[in-house]
């Protein structure tokens, strides 16, 4: 926190327990620390678990601590950060410490979409300890440090009967590749630290504000031709002749934004879409990007809950969300099927549809069948849709359509002894200059501009001017029911 700024609440509060012994020890503030003060000049309300009092168990007080400070972040509208490191529930005092973590739970429900909430783990986390940092909307963890899981490595010995130690078992890394709990893993404290003051930057302090501004280092005025820049450039030579050749997205990115700054969010996770946080004109912007070098870009389970949740905490809090499509579907497998690929895809398409912020997409490339419609469509809300001449937006690319389309005309060639692969590839051809182009698209409304990609940053710039006030009207409703 900044210098000086730190309030402390209920220094002197003592647990109130007599069992167990605890009587002759009440240490003061009950191993937690809470209180309120300022980050970079921004009003916030903190709370830092103490892991040598009690081991960080949870009891009464403890407990009572941390919903007073909720409670206050709520009532004033103020980010919550979270400091967490602790045993799980304080077993001496018994049932008020089950209680207490139900208390937490609900105001971190209560307070989800209404003020940004962000979790620190700075040591081993276990039991209820945990679930409190899962309902918030970022888990920042440290490497070989952090350790989060619901039951240990001892009792898991003890019932199943396999060794695990504490890293592999709820490690950072393990929380942020296997289990998609964490959204970065920072290699010391000092980063951990530096990350949760640079995600604040990009969020307002709560629901009713504008997401935050700064005024732009290489603001754009008059015709965007007129304000090419050198980085602008690059992108007319950025994708390759060949559609099957991949390009990483981070150079997409990293032109379009104001000076070149990009914090992305769960880089570890599900590769094959990017997502994070920039900045455009000065504006706070959401990225989500499909990324050409993992899997082609290809959707599969992980990213689209990765991009969705993203997508959500976007919209939740005001911040403008620009989507980049390089996508020739989602991802075939028999595991996929089993696994839910149906029902979890359609998490990416929900968060699209009820999303109300501003909505930019970009097609670069490929956006191939249902996925083209997945990522930030037209028709699934996207407010203003641009797309690059490389861009190919069909139901499926030529090589597949060809064998479904022709599959008789290219048998009965096979019968006659005709060049079948100089047939594939004319007819290849012929599907390309027809259907898999931006043009159709654009006549019919579904992409609002064909354009150089070295104009997109001055296109992105002028969209965001407009839907600055943008204003939706939606049907009254308790709340809608996502595929969990």
């Amino acid at each position: 926190m900044d210098e000086g700024s730190f309030v402390e609440l209920d220094a002197l509060a003592r647990h109130r327990s007599v069992n167990f012994g605890l009587a002759d020890n009440r240490p003061v503030g009950d191993g937690v620390v809470t209180g309120y003060g300022t980050v970079d000049g921004r009003d916030v309300c903190v709370f830092s678990q103490d892991a040598t009092v009690f081991g960080g168990s949870l009891g009464e007080i403890y407990g009572e601590k941390i919903v007073k400070v909720m409670d206050l972040a709520l009532k004033t509208g103020r980010p919550l950060i979270g400091i967490n490191e602790g045993a799980g529930a304080r077993i001496q005092e018994g049932v008020v410490s089950l209680g207490l973590y139900g208390e937490i739970f609900h105001r971190n429900v209560q307070a989800s979409g209404v003020i940004p909430q962000i979790s620190l783990i700075m040591g081993p986390a276990a039991g209820g300890h945990v679930y409190s940092p899962a309902l918030t909307d970022f888990v920042v963890m440290v490497d070989q440090t952090s350790q989060m899981f619901v039951t240990g490595p001892d009792v898991i010995k003890t019932v199943t009967g396999e060794d695990v130690t504490m890293e592999d078992l709820g490690g950072a890394h393990t929380h942020m590749v296997k289990s998609g709990v964490a959204h970065y893993v920072a290699s010391g404290e000092q980063d951990a630290l530096d990350y949760v003051k640079d995600l604040l930057s990009y969020l307002p302090s709560n629901n009713q504000a504008a997401a935050p501004r700064m005024l732009p280092t290489d603001p754009i005025t008059g015709a965007i031709e007129d304000s090419l820049t050198a980085e602008d450039l690059e992108l007319d030579t950025l994708i390759p002749d060949s559609a099957n050749q991949p390009y990483d997205m981070h150079e997409v990115i990293r032109r379009i934004l104001d000076d070149d700054e990009f914090l992305e969010v769960q880089a570890e996770r599900a590769g094959n879409i990017v997502v994070g946080f920039g900045r455009v004109d000065g504006r706070s912007v959401g990225i989500v990007a499909n990324q050409p070098t993992v899997f082609a870009g290809c959707l599969d389970i992980d990213a689209s809950e990765k991009a969705a949740r993203f997508v959500r905490t976007c919209d939740a809090f005001n911040v403008p969300i620009i989507t980049l499509v390089d996508v020739p579907g989602f991802l075939p497998g028999t595991d996929q099927e089993y696994n839910g690929i149906i029902r979890r895809g359609a998490k990416l398409l929900y968060a699209y549809g009820e999303a109300t912020v501003g909505k930019i997409t970009v097609i670069t490339r490929k956006a191939y069948g249902g996925a083209y419609d997945v990522m930030g469509s037209k028709h699934m809300g996207a407010d203003v849709n641009l797309a690059w001449p490389t861009a190919q937006i069909a139901v499926m690319g030529a090589s597949g359509a060809v064998g479904f389309v022709y599959r008789k005309r290219l048998l009965e060639a096979a019968k006659n002894g005709d060049d079948v692969d100089a047939l594939r590839l004319q007819l290849q051809q012929e599907y390309e200059d027809t259907l898999v182009n931006p043009y159709v698209a654009a006549e019919r409304g579904y992409v609002d501009a064909v354009i150089p990609p070295s104009h997109t940053r001055g296109q992105i710039v002028a969209a965001l001017r407009l839907l600055e006030r943008k204003m939706v009207t939606l049907p009254p409703k308790k709340h809608g029911n996502i595929p969990l």
